[in-house]
């Protein structure tokens, strides 16, 4: 297998999936011409023409309301926000529209549409350009929300989203892009949406984490693990909607401890969800409260204070240990 880092993982499923479906069109702004601003649509429109591969207007409505019209005549759209911060200038098409189709229509209209984004913080890059605003779409009945951590499992859930039935907002995190090289394979591999995977099994914690910063957790998890002589047992969510209940549920059961890790602000992020389900099915089993590692309730900052803002290492670290010692 070929090691690719996440923009060529997600291109290679592009490329095969516009080869395999004539149905799926690709389009945003810069996606044609220049390949996205990260690269990611490069070479489709030479291999697949301009009636498959366009850009747009600057107008996320016009974006994601042309997406949803696609959808609703047949087609199979993947568009592009140029930064996920942008979305909020398009949340009517895509909360009052894309994502009550099928509900609206008692299920005569389905909306099978995709919504890529470069997502998160990390890369010094300009405000509005590093949000984590995943809960605002897990606020919004009919959305599916997809965050991948790895390229090869970038590659096989976004051929889950194309071909999912309902609109999927896919956040990519953009300080991965580059920064991370796997093995990917050349024949089609889709990993279902909805599933979390158990990156590393343990007995006496579960952490619980999901896009970029699945790097910083094991990095905590490895030095916690010789410093306390324990086994952490580290869950990579993939999918924010639908959560994966069960897999937190059974892996909470057993360690009795959980530590949840985002770069979203604390109040109402995804983590507070995960606590109240853990709460709700697991609090007989715990032997400590459920922390919490996660950005703070204040816009992002300016690049020159981000290292500040993530959550990192050593907070991970102190989390655990507070668990642990409980």
């Amino acid at each position: 297998m070929a090691l690719r880092n996440m923009v060529q993982a997600l291109n290679l499923a592009l490329r095969q999936e516009m080869a395999k479906d004539e149905r799926v069109v690709v389009f945003g702004e810069d996606v044609a011409r220049q390949g996205g601003v990260f690269r990611v649509t490069e070479g489709l429109l030479d291999q697949f023409g301009g009636r498959r591969v366009f850009d747009t207007p600057v107008s996320e409505a016009g974006i994601i309301g042309i997406s949803t019209g696609l959808a609703l005549a047949g087609m199979r759209p993947v568009c592009e926000i140029q930064f996920s911060g942008f979305m909020f200038n398009a949340l009517h098409q895509l909360g009052l529209m894309a994502a009550r189709y099928r509900c609206r229509s008692r299920g005569l209209f389905s909306v099978p549409m995709v919504v890529r984004a470069p997502w998160g913080g990390g890369v010094r890059a300009l405000e509005l350009h590093n949000e984590s605003e995943e809960a605002v779409y897990a606020q919004m009945p009919g959305l599916k929300v997809v965050i991948p951590s790895r390229p090869r499992r970038a590659r096989a859930l976004l051929l889950a989203s194309i071909r999912d039935p309902d609109p999927v907002v896919f956040l990519e995190p953009k300080r991965v892009y580059r920064s991370l090289r796997e093995e990917v394979p050349d024949d089609e591999e889709v990993f279902p949406i909805g599933e979390a995977e158990i990156i590393r099994h343990g007995r006496h914690l579960t952490l619980i984490t999901y896009g970029a910063l699945l790097q910083e957790c094991l990095q905590a998890v490895e030095q916690a693990e010789r410093d306390f002589q324990v086994s952490i047992e580290v869950i990579d969510l993939l999918t924010i909607v639908p959560l994966d209940t069960r897999t937190i549920v059974e892996s909470v059961q057993k360690t009795g401890r959980c530590v949840v890790v985002h770069e979203a602000p604390r109040s109402c992020g995804i983590a507070s969800e995960i606590i109240a389900r853990i709460n709700e099915q697991c609090l007989l089993y715990l032997h400590a409260p459920v922390a919490r590692v996660t950005g703070y309730d204040i816009p992002y900052p300016f690049f020159a204070r981000e290292h500040a803002y993530l959550p990192n290492v050593p907070r991970i670290l102190d989390a655990i240990r507070r668990t642990l010692e409980f």
